[in-house]
């Protein structure tokens, strides 16, 4: 996958949000990790937009479909204010299901790819690795 210059990466799981922006060129990204994202954190319970991912949901898989619905709120104000083009995201199997049950139109439009794969605990080079790759 090529990444274009000054696309924003999201790396995800259920409890933990990454964001990176590359610096280098379409052929070699060059992630830098940006300021921790301020998220509004959603109960992933009742009175969610579409409820849980689960049938029946224990108390981790509500925090973790919250955690991601969250993470597509912000997400997608970043992207419908301007402040995110280019995007890609990489992110847990279960969490990037959760995550595209709340992508806005605008943000789908900017989207360059997904990746499903947890990456949340890896290097910057392990990311980009992953990226040329995908």
């Amino acid at each position: 996958m090529q990444l274009p210059k000054g696309a924003t990466v999201a790396v995800a799981d259920g409890a933990t949000l990454h964001i990176y922006r590359n610096g280098g060129d379409e052929l070699h990204a060059k992630l830098t990790l940006q300021p921790a994202a301020e998220l509004e954190l959603v109960d992933g319970s009742a009175g969610s937009h579409h409820g849980s991912s689960a049938g029946n949901p224990d108390d981790s898989t509500q925090i973790e479909d919250g955690f991601a619905a969250s993470t597509a709120g912000w997400l997608n104000s970043q992207v419908l204010s301007g402040k995110i083009g280019d995007l890609f995201i990489i992110a847990a199997p279960k969490t990037l299901g959760e995550l595209r049950r709340h992508y806005h139109k605008a943000l789908e439009a900017k989207l360059l790819g997904e990746l499903a794969k947890d990456l949340t605990g890896h290097a910057v080079g392990d990311i980009e690795t992953a990226i040329a790759k995908a």
